[in-house]
Formats: C-alpha cells, sequence, structure tokens
C-alpha cells in the first residue's frame, strides 16, 4: 500500500491498525530490532517501510530469504571476492555490505538455512562479516527488522531456528492480524485499492456485499490483487459480482445453497410457531425481556442457524451487513 508521495501507508481504522500504527510511530525513532509476525499477505513489507520511513536513514535493503537458495546463497548475503569460485568473474557486494548505515528487512527470515542463520548471527553480534573467497573481515552496521510467517518460537522448539537469534531479533514484536480478524479496515482498504488502481471504478451493492463476506485468506494482497483483476477486465464504471475472481465466485456458488436453506428452514419455522400460554409469570423472571435482549439473541440464533455466516445472518434477521457488524461489536459478540 503505497500514498500519493509513493511511500508506503498503512491503511486500516480497526483497533489492531491502529495499535501497529502506535507502535511504529514510537519504535521507528529508534534502531532497536523489530521481529514482524503475520500470516502471508498482511503487510509486513509495508510496517517495515513505514518503521524505516518514521527517520529515514541509509539505504533500505529488501532480503528475501526465502530466495536465497543453493550454493551461491552467501555470496548474495555477504558478497565474493573476484576468483573466489568458478564463475566470480569479478568481485561482488553483498546485501549485508549494501545495507551499511541503514536499514535490512530480512523478509521470511524463517526460511533461513541454519548455517547461514549463524553467519547473521555473527554479523548482528560483531558488525562485521567476510565475503566469500576473502580472509579479511569488512564492517557493517544496520538496523535489523526481520519478518516471518512462521511461529519462530515452535521452530526454535524443533531446532530449525537458532535460539541465540531469535532472542537477538525477538527485542520489538509486532504482530499483524489477518484481514478476517479486523473487519473494520475491509471498507478503507477497498478505497485506497480503487483509487489507485480505478479509472472512476465502483462497486455494486451485490459485489462489495460478497467482498465483505468474504474471508480473504490471501489477507490484504489478495484484496489488492482482486480489485487490480477487476479493474483490468471491466472498463467501468460499475464492478460487478460476475466480475469477481474465481476465488470470490467459488464463494458466492457455496454461499448459494446454504441461504436457500435458511431461508426455507425459516419459513417452515414460522409456521410452527405456537401461541404463548398466558400464565402468570413467574415472581423471580423479568416481566418484560429488554429489547436488547430480544436482539442479542436472535442475532445469536441466527448465527448459530448460518454457522456464522454473518452474510446470510444479516439477510435471515432483515438487516443490512453493517448494520449486523454494528450490532455484534454493541454487543460484544464480534469474536
Amino acid at each position: 500500500m503505497q500514498s500519493a508521495d509513493g511511500h508506503p501507508q498503512i491503511v486500516g481504522r480497526s483497533h489492531r491498525t491502529r495499535q501497529v500504527l502506535r507502535l511504529v510511530e514510537k519504535v521507528g525513532r529508534g534502531r532497536w530490532p523489530v521481529l514482524l509476525l503475520g500470516e502471508t499477505g498482511t503487510g509486513k513489507e509495508v510496517v517495515a517501510r513505514s518503521l524505516y520511513n518514521v527517520e529515514p536513514k541509509g539505504p533500505f535493503v529488501t532480503i528475501d530469504c526465502s530466495s536465497l537458495v543453493g550454493p551461491l546463497m552467501e555470496s548474495e548475503l555477504f558478497g565474493h571476492v573476484k576468483g573466489s569460485f568458478t564463475g566470480a568473474t569479478a568481485a561482488k557486494v553483498g546485501l549485508i555490505e549494501l545495507a551499511g548505515g541503514g536499514t535490512a528487512f530480512l523478509d521470511e527470515i524463517g526460511e533461513l538455512p541454519l548455517d547461514l542463520q549463524a553467519k547473521l548471527l555473527r554479523v548482528l553480534q560483531e558488525k562485521e562479516f567476510r565475503p566469500v573467497g576473502s580472509l579479511t573481515p569488512r564492517k557493517s552496521d544496520f538496523r535489523i527488522i526481520a519478518a516471518t510467517n512462521r511461529d519462530l518460537a515452535k521452530e526454535v522448539d524443533r531446532g530449525a531456528f537458532r535460539r541465540d537469534l531469535f532472542y537477538r531479533l525477538n527485542v520489538v514484536t509486532i504482530r499483524l492480524a489477518p484481514l478476517r480478524d479486523r473487519h473494520e479496515d475491509l471498507a478503507p482498504l477497498i478505497d485506497h485499492f480503487l483509487v489507485k488502481y480505478g479509472r472512476d471504478h465502483r462497486f455494486t451493492q451485490e459485489a462489495l456485499g460478497v467482498m465483505m463476506d468474504y474471508p480473504w485468506p490471501g489477507n490484504v494482497r489478495e484484496l489488492e490483487n482482486c480489485i487490480q483483476h477487476m479493474v483490468a477486465i471491466n472498463t467501468g464504471p460499475w464492478l460487478h459480482v460476475p466480475d469477481l475472481p474465481s476465488s470470490l465466485q467459488n464463494f458466492v456458488r457455496q454461499r448459494q445453497p446454504l441461504a436457500m436453506a435458511v431461508a426455507a428452514g425459516a419459513g417452515n419455522g414460522a409456521a410452527r410457531i405456537e401461541p404463548r400460554t398466558t400464565t402468570a409469570p413467574q415472581a423471580a423472571d423479568p416481566p418484560v425481556i429488554p429489547l436488547s435482549e430480544v436482539e442479542k439473541r436472535a442475532i445469536l440464533s441466527a448465527l448459530e442457524y448460518t454457522k456464522g455466516d454473518r452474510g446470510v445472518a444479516a439477510s435471515l434477521l432483515g438487516i443490512g451487513r453493517t448494520t449486523l457488524y454494528r450490532k455484534l461489536k454493541e454487543y460484544d459478540l464480534a469474536n
């Protein structure tokens, strides 16, 4: 996510996003190591760049640890001298040296092999390294921001990640929640990407409803790709349900039988309602149930009947999705 000036931008208004923004503002002014944890697509690189941009100093170098495979991965990190191996026809500066005086963002650090973890730890402790084939150490002092979608504590327990490196990285931890757990961020993110990629495009209510109900397993990255896809295949101005990517189309098809079953069940249930007896209320019971309690019970019943599908539950209750989300928050039923 980027703002108009090209800088990365954290978009959202949920409580969790506001927490991340506060941490970025505080931590970005120092040079403490930061560990970003979150599922793929939650925006870890955006947060890393936002940390750097609080007080930018020196270069920002991204190191994709998942791409460091094969015999040349040490050379990518630390560089090499001419003639150090077959094909080394010239000296090469490694990514660690390039980050000197600035920030190194080690993306997917959980993928880094154990031997390179040991060498990275030495760089962090001693501020020095040796290029492949060199006997002379070189200096490189940089701030490190690391990110992973793995549970590094569990990786340490099973021996796949060095404990000493984990503690060296785990000074400040920022956890990024998946998009399904911060529904309030959906609308501002959709607006953000429409401005970025659209040409006066707008969503129909039906298409927007599907997007608001979809769980977004690929998180913000999937949402961004979805809007790019729709804008690419539709000249606009309106973006319709048939323009949605295949994953959302499948979601729509899976929901239709459930919606029909709910509608049928609601109709049958209405026919079976028995008139309430006119026996006097017990002394221990309130004479009238508060409307808020009736509403709360109705929402819980609808969610239980639809197995948690909020879109169908809202339809069954005869209210809009936005109203249902507001009621869930009001009655503390959001989780």
